[in-house]
C-alpha cells in the first residue's frame, strides 16, 4: 500500500458517496486507474464496505449505554449461546470480547432507560452472568469510524 492508496482510504472513510472523478482528481490520478487502486482495496478486503451513517439521535436513539460483564463460564458452549444471544439484539451494536477484568464490552443504544431494561432482560436470558456493569454516556466527545493510516503498510 502506499502513499496515493491511503490516500484513497482516507478520502473514502471521509464520505464514501465522492464521485469516482472526484476521488482521481484529488489524489492526481485519472479514474481508471484510481478505480483499478480501490477495486484492489475492495477485493484485498481493506474496503469492507460501504455504509450510510445515520445519527442515533434523530432515529430516536438518545441514550448510549456501555455494558461490561463478567462470567464464571468460559466453556465454548457458553460462549456460543452468549454471541448468539447477544447478537440477535439488535440494540446491542457492539460487542468485543476482552482481556482483564471485563470479559465482554457491549454498546447499546436505546430511546430511554426503559428500552435499556427491556434489552438488559433479553440479554439475562439468553446466559447466566456473574456481573453486569452499566454506563450510560453523558456526552459524546469522539466518534468517528475512521480508522488512523499510518500504520498501513
Amino acid at each position: 500500500m502506499d502513499k496515493k492508496d491511503r490516500e484513497i482510504l482516507r478520502l473514502m472513510q471521509e464520505d464514501a458517496s465522492i464521485s469516482l472523478a472526484e476521488l482521481a482528481s484529488a489524489v492526481n490520478l485519472t479514474p481508471t486507474p484510481c478505480w483499478r487502486r480501490l477495486q484492489k482495496l475492495q477485493e484485498e478486503g481493506i474496503i469492507k464496505k460501504q455504509v450510510a451513517l445515520c445519527d442515533a439521535r434523530k432515529l430516536n436513539l438518545g441514550l448510549t449505554t456501555f455494558v461490561t460483564i463478567r462470567t464464571s463460564q468460559h466453556s465454548e458452549e457458553w460462549m456460543k449461546r452468549f454471541v448468539d444471544g447477544a447478537t440477535s439484539i439488535p440494540e446491542i451494536v457492539e460487542i468485543y470480547r476482552l482481556s482483564g477484568d471485563a470479559d465482554y464490552l457491549l454498546k447499546i443504544v436505546v430511546p430511554d432507560i426503559d428500552r435499556y431494561d427491556s434489552v438488559y432482560k433479553r440479554l439475562i436470558r439468553s446466559v447466566e452472568l456473574l456481573d453486569v456493569s452499566s454506563a450510560f454516556a453523558m456526552e459524546t466527545i469522539k466518534c468517528t469510524t475512521a480508522l488512523p493510516l499510518d500504520y498501513a503498510g
